[in-house]
């Protein structure tokens, strides 16, 4: 007597098989509606939450509303929603950034400009005061004020010119208004060092609390001629530090910030070195007193 056959026995993937069928198809309808169907919108989001290439975007169009309305409460309200711990940092690095990049628009200037613009704000008297005529050499009390840089070497001052230290870790600053008058230059210095480039201009400065400004405006003119530099684009060198290599034979003026005083008569001096005289250089050293 034959046995009755047994079925054979089913796996538990072919007993599963429209479960899991099901389940696929399920996730990828969901995805299909997630992604492309309905995708979710952001809307309006807080600027502190933005990727860092929207923050930028979003300083940009701060800074250029800024020079169409010159508003500048509006704009530090603005650029507070983006929580950088250094807005004015933050600025003049964008600014730093664009012009390495070849900026071809006025994105750079505008960045630069909202940056001195606050820096500005924090060092400013909220009194009157008279605009003081800058100097050309330290000034000495009971003598009269020179109006013009001679080419003259002069004697070597107390005070050493330390532009090209090593660089120093720049701690976090946290803006505070500062009584006291508009910047003055409180140093000027001949530098003859023959590793510079002929006629190099350094400029550093710093204010009350002699800490350094970055962001600073600094116009020089010349007979034909007109630039524009900022403090703080060579950081290695320091927050307050910039430089303009000045041709050999020419007479520049220097105007720092909106409305500074102009410090006229600057020239490349005429150094005395071991093969003969070479083209050196001007330190200045601005401060808010």
């Amino acid at each position: 007597m034959n046995e009755a056959r047994k079925p054979a026995r089913r796996s538990w993937f072919s007993e599963n098989l429209y479960l899991l069928t099901g389940l696929l198809i399920g996730l990828g309808l969901g995805l299909l509606f997630a992604w492309v169907i309905s995708p979710v919108q952001y809307v309006d989001t807080a600027p502190v939450s933005l990727r860092a290439d929207f923050k930028d975007g979003y300083r940009s169009v701060v800074a250029s509303a800024f020079l169409a309305t010159s508003n500048l409460e509006r704009a530090r309200s603005r650029l507070a929603l983006l929580g950088d711990v250094d807005p004015i940092q933050a600025l003049v690095t964008q600014a730093q950034q664009a012009r390495a990049q070849g900026d071809l628009t006025n994105t750079a200037n505008a960045l630069s400009w909202l940056a001195e613009a606050l820096q500005q704000s924090y060092t400013i008297t909220s009194l009157p005061s008279p605009s003081p005529q800058l100097v050309t050499s330290p000034p000495e009390i009971g003598s009269p004020t020179p109006t013009s840089l001679v080419k003259t070497p002069i004697r070597t001052p107390s005070r050493t010119p330390t532009p090209l230290l090593p660089p120093t870790p720049r701690p976090s600053r946290t803006p505070t208004p500062t009584l006291g008058a508009p910047f003055q230059l409180m140093d000027q210095q001949v530098v003859c060092n023959p590793a510079y480039p002929p006629g190099l201009l350094q400029v550093e400065v710093a204010d009350a609390n002699h800490d350094p400004v970055p962001g600073m405006r600094l116009t020089v003119t010349w007979p034909g001629g007109l630039d524009t530099f900022y403090t703080g684009l060579k950081p290695d060198l320091g927050a307050g530090y910039a430089d303009f290599e000045m041709t050999p034979g020419l007479t520049y003026s220097l105007q720092l910030g909106n409305a500074g005083s102009m410090l006229v008569g600057l020239s490349a001096p005429t150094c005395q070195g071991e093969n003969g005289e070479y083209w050196g250089g001007l330190y200045l050293y601005f401060q808010q007193p």
